[in-house]
């Protein structure tokens, strides 16, 4: 399982994401914590590699070193932290 969370935030976020709100991912459910939106932008650009991090793979493995990611918005990006979780 993985979480995400928002860490930051560039501008204006038209999904009205703010820092500290998150998400669990457990492929292949999205699993909302609170009333935090689902921006299918944002989750289109992560989806490659959140598929990849939910992997049991080696230490050295080049998904181990991706902990954030942003969205597609370069004028007003969201920055999204990732950590491996354990499943609630």
């Amino acid at each position: 399982m993985l979480e995400i969370e928002v860490t930051k935030v560039k501008g204006f976020c038209s999904a009205g994401y703010q820092v500290g709100q998150r998400f669990l991912f457990e492929d292949p459910l999205v699993i909302p914590q609170g009333k935090s939106p689902l921006c299918l932008y944002a989750l289109s650009a992560m989806f490659p590699y959140l598929t990849a991090a939910c992997r049991q793979t080696p230490p050295e493995d080049w998904i181990n070193s991706v902990v954030e990611l942003q969205c597609p918005d370069s004028a007003n990006a969201v920055l999204f932290s990732i950590k491996r979780t354990e499943t609630p």
